[in-house]
């Protein structure tokens, strides 16, 4: 659960929304610490094949983020990564992704 200014928010809700958008073959959500809300959403995201990473898509994937869901919910920040860290058995490793952050 990520806490953020009060509002608690799912990283399975955001996944779900992100992975709605066509550019978006793979991502992970998580919390990373904000001096002003206690946490921020933070997503990492695996293109699909003919996408590239650019701030135009990083907007594209918040606006889409905000229809999909509440908007308070919304990624605030992107990084666009070439895979996600998992088990040996295909489960994402969120810590990986919050020790690199």
């Amino acid at each position: 659960m990520i806490v953020s200014s009060g509002y608690n928010i799912g990283a399975p809700e955001v996944e779900n929304a992100l992975i709605a958008h066509p550019a978006v073959a793979e991502c992970a959500v998580i919390g990373i610490p904000c001096p002003e809300r206690g946490q921020k959403v933070k997503a990492f995201v695996v293109l699909a094949p003919g996408h590239e990473p650019s701030d135009q898509l990083v907007d594209d994937l918040q606006s889409f983020t905000k229809e999909m869901i509440a908007p308070y919910k919304y990624p605030r920040v992107i990084e666009f990564v070439e895979g996600l860290p998992k088990t040996a058995t295909g489960k994402l490793r969120r810590v990986e992704l919050r020790n690199a952050s």
